[in-house]
């Protein structure tokens, strides 16, 4: 699965690797998604295939989302039971009671309305109540397609999406895709159909699963990953076949920290933060048995120059942290849309030869969740 790299590096590196000029053939391509361990460890519900038009609501329930109707005011008060009447019950008590119980609940309002951390702390919490951000930035339907180039040269198609709500295990979860192909003139050196389904857990914001499909001239490849958030556990299961070794099998598990994103995840989970220019972000990452810590520094604001026209983007180095020591994962750059959806505009990696560059050609807009 290899380290955590930004998202022009998921897939695209591959297409640099080989000369071939069509998908490997196997005759098992069928089989390769059939994982019975995770079949039984994950259950994943998905709306119809065309769902009604979703409806501009607002991105976090409050307790407004849950009102006391008059009704049940009336159900509270009035229970039809009769209190006998009698002299000996004087109003003092009863008001004693009642400054009581005021003053208990305004102790309770106090320390309700009292800010509580956002954890974990090493999370940035401006711009979030809780887990949740105060602004959504996804929204169901939206497609940002960028181009990805090398030496200039067009070589494939990369886009990020996000798709309707899904229930993981019961739980309402965003479901994301990030997909590459290679453009058919770049076919002739190295075919790529890649995609990988994200889901993550509305509520607290972590991933739960991701599904990795990689059809290639060298390989196919089914991957999927639970991230088990209450034994705090991943597992990961692989089925692949190659030419040079043929069919091959893996199952991996090791321990996460509270509130990890994974690779694919942290890519959409990095749109949340409000990314002020001079200030770090950091977020917990685990991915093949390594437990590590993603941080990212804005460092400055431009204009950027796209097939969409000039876009207000925020400029954003990527580096990771393993093991309590700093690890420069390159020289890697991130544009971000300086607006409230944090689209990702443009990725540019630096790889032994030359350097990888993918930007948005098309934005396509959404509905909130």
């Amino acid at each position: 699965m290899g380290k955590f790299s930004i998202a022009a590096s998921l897939f695209a590196l591959s297409m640099l690797s080989a000369c071939s000029t069509s998908f490997l053939k196997y005759e098992k391509a069928d089989k390769l998604g059939t994982i019975d361990e995770f079949e039984k460890a994950v259950k994943i519900e998905e709306p119809p295939a065309a769902p009604a038009e979703a409806t501009e609501v607002p991105a976090v329930p409050t307790e407004a989302a849950k009102p006391t109707t008059t009704a049940d005011k009336k159900t509270t008060v009035g229970t039809g039971a009769k209190t006998p009447k009698s002299e000996k019950t004087e109003k003092k008590p009863v008001a004693a009671k009642a400054e009581t119980k005021s003053k208990s609940e305004k102790g309770k309002k106090a320390a309700a309305a009292s800010p509580v951390r956002r954890q974990p702390e090493l999370e940035d919490d401006a711009g979030f109540d809780g887990r949740r951000p105060l602004v959504d930035p996804f929204r169901i339907g939206e497609v940002v397609k960028h181009d990805v180039s090398y030496f200039k040269m067009s070589a494939g198609e990369l886009t990020f999406s996000t798709l309707p709500m899904a229930t993981v295990n019961g739980r309402k979860s965003y479901k994301h895709n990030i997909a590459i192909k290679t453009i058919s003139l770049f076919a002739s050196v190295y075919t790529v159909e890649d995609n990988v389904d994200i889901f993550m857990d509305y509520a607290d914001v972590v991933p739960t699963v991701f599904e990795l499909h990689v059809k290639e001239s060298g390989q196919l490849r089914e991957a999927k990953m639970l991230f088990d958030n209450v034994k705090k556990m991943a597992t990961y299961w692989e089925k692949k076949v190659t030419k040079k070794d043929g069919e091959e099998e893996k199952r991996e598990q090791w321990e996460i920290e509270e509130y990890a994103q994974n690779v694919y995840s942290a890519i959409y989970y990095m749109r949340m933060f409000q990314w002020e220019v001079g200030k770090e972000y950091s977020f917990r990452v685990s991915n093949d048995k390594e437990n590590l810590v993603f941080s990212g520094k804005a460092i400055r604001k431009e204009v950027l120059d796209t097939e969409l026209g000039p876009m207000k983007a925020i400029v954003v180095q990527p580096n990771i942290i393993l093991k309590g020591k700093f690890k420069p994962i390159g020289e890697n750059l991130i544009w971000l849309s300086d607006d409230e959806h944090k689209y990702i505009l443009r990725i540019e990696a630096k790889i032994k030869i030359g350097t990888l560059v993918s930007e948005v050609v098309s934005i396509k807009p959404g509905k909130l969740p």
